[in-house]
């Protein structure tokens, strides 16, 4: 499944990365909340043990850097599957960091490209 994640030529852009995982069916959009990260469909909130992130990909802004973001490929002990972007940098939101900084089950595959993801 990972590697079917991981296909650089298709994703260069934060859009394109989207549609990408949504079509291996990460669809749900998650928002961190106070109580944990809230699935946007099903209005469960999870805990950080309840999650588990797949992969991470960064964004960096070509004319301002602080147009940079992260997104991260989630799965849930429930078996939702969808994503969370968040700003990088100094304009993230510290609920989404708070957050991160506790799952345990973080994965980032490497692949070997040119590209920035």
């Amino acid at each position: 499944m990972i590697d079917s994640i991981n296909n650089p030529d298709q994703m260069n852009t934060l859009t394109e990365c989207l549609q990408r995982l949504n079509s291996l069916g990460f669809r749900v959009q998650f928002k961190a909340v106070e109580k944990g990260l809230k699935s946007l469909t099903t209005e469960q909130i999870y805990t950080p043990t309840q999650v588990h992130i797949v992969n991470f990909y960064r964004f960096e802004g070509e004319s301002n850097p602080s147009d940079s973001a992260i997104l991260y490929a989630i799965s849930t002990s429930s078996g939702e599957r969808g994503s969370l972007i968040d700003a990088y940098g100094s304009e993230s939101d510290p609920l989404v960091a708070n957050f991160i900084k506790q799952v345990d089950d973080i994965h980032k595959e490497v692949h070997a490209s040119k590209n920035k993801l």
